[in-house]
């Protein structure tokens, strides 16, 4: 017998009666589409997370590659004659120091940057930061804007004026303070808080003015693939600057975060994994189940002449059959619920807050804005969503490998003397 017949055998079995020993078979395929649904929310969840976070680190803080001099180390700007000509986005000066900012209400140690204007007109600069008070561009070099975070700990808002304390150095080689009224511009807000906490942005010449002169200076440079993109670029700055010039990409200077991230990204999945293959394992059972129901076919079968690998291929077709069809649905489910996580987490938190309101609790998130984006980017990644459903259809034919075997050794003659 061909065995592209046992293939139809063992759809029939998938798709017959529940009295022909289906109903084990889809009961197995059922259980693989539940598993996979965590699993791609899980990774649909974790990679926007990751690349949302990320992304607003690159085009509001480090950028996609930085410079700085090493022989003359507040002239940065020496380098741009000499990297203008290559496809570069944009190029701007960087100083950042450490101050203390004192508000209405309190005050709070913050990360200054002073830039230069035109970076906030950046396309990816304007993307992720949102004015929520005042304007969000620096006109003069007495204005600043603050991350919405940081203004609300010191009670800052939209046109009112604010110190910054800063060391200067004096004579003798002592540093004295130094505090420097200015008037604040804009709140604004990247969607993340962690940097919406830190972030006290003024203009270049404003930072050259009140930071002390060891504070750190450097060129921020974009370019367009900032992925892919960024070690090649590294790789011909440092060949064009030589070695008196400090180039990193971002991948250098977020090392330690982005680790984390993808640490935390790869335990999440391994969990996950482990309910897909415990769901793929259960094939089997439901491989055993069939193969006791349908002693009577496979005594038939042989008694025709079908031989073992026959046999045993209707089975391994079926679990091959199970894991597909729990694959489809499961990825297709996965998919949609991913799609609509940031709707789903909103309705959520509004049905528990709800609940809770009603017990005269607070209010519930599950996504805290102090830890998480408080929107969720989507990203699919196609190729880890298709290397999920192979190897849970190469997990459900190897936990069937048993029990097909075992089907293709019966004797048809004990079998039918039973019957």
């Amino acid at each position: 017998m061909k065995l592209g017949s046992a293939f139809f055998i063992a759809l029939r079995y998938l798709l017959g009666r529940g009295r022909e020993g289906g109903r084990y078979l889809r009961g197995a395929a059922a259980g693989i589409a539940l598993s996979l649904v965590p699993i791609v929310v899980t990774l649909i969840v974790a990679d926007g997370m990751i690349r949302g976070i990320i992304d607003r680190y690159l085009e509001l803080g480090t950028g996609h590659v930085q410079i700085a001099n090493i022989q003359d180390r507040l002239n940065p700007e020496a380098a741009i004659p000499h990297i203008e000509h290559l496809p570069i986005r944009g190029i701007w000066s960087e100083r950042q120091g450490l101050g203390v900012l004192l508000g209405s209400t309190g005050s709070r140690g913050t990360a200054i940057r002073a830039v230069e204007k035109s970076f906030l007109d950046d396309e990816g600069s304007s993307r992720y930061l949102i004015t929520l008070e005042g304007e969000g561009q620096l006109d003069t070099p007495r204005e600043v804007l603050l991350g919405a975070e940081l203004a609300r700990s010191i009670g800052a808002s939209a046109g009112s004026t604010v110190m910054i304390m800063t060391v200067r150095s004096a004579p003798g080689g002592m540093f004295v303070p130094r505090v420097t009224p200015f008037t604040v511009k804009g709140i604004v807000s990247s969607g993340y808080q962690e940097l919406d906490s830190m972030w006290c942005i003024m203009t270049l010449e404003a930072g050259i003015q009140i930071l002390p002169e060891n504070a750190a200076a450097h060129l921020i440079v974009k370019i367009d693939e900032p992925f892919s993109g960024s070690e090649p670029m590294v790789r011909t700055l440092r060949t064009i600057l030589g070695s008196g010039f400090s180039v990193y990409s971002w991948r250098n200077l977020l090392r330690a975060q982005y680790s984390s991230f993808q640490a935390t990204r790869q335990l999440l999945l391994f969990i996950m994994a482990l309910i897909v293959l415990v769901a793929a394992v259960n094939v089997s059972s439901a491989t055993s189940m069939l193969v006791i129901e349908r002693q009577r076919d496979i005594a038939v079968l042989k008694a025709a002449g079908a031989a073992p690998s026959f046999t045993s291929a209707i089975f391994l077709w079926g679990a091959f059959l199970t894991g597909l069809t729990g694959s489809i649905f499961g990825i297709a489910a996965g998919l949609a619920v991913g799609f609509n996580i940031n709707t789903l987490v909103r309705a959520l938190e509004t049905t528990l807050s709800f609940i809770s309101g009603l017990f005269h609790a607070g209010p519930v998130m599950i996504l805290e804005s102090g830890y998480y984006l408080e929107t969720i980017p989507i990203i699919i990644n196609g190729g880890v969503v298709f290397l999920i459903a192979l190897c849970t259809i190469v997990a459900s034919v190897l936990s069937s490998w048993i029990p097909a075997r075992r089907a293709g050794k019966l004797k048809p003659i004990e079998i039918l003397r039973k019957y």
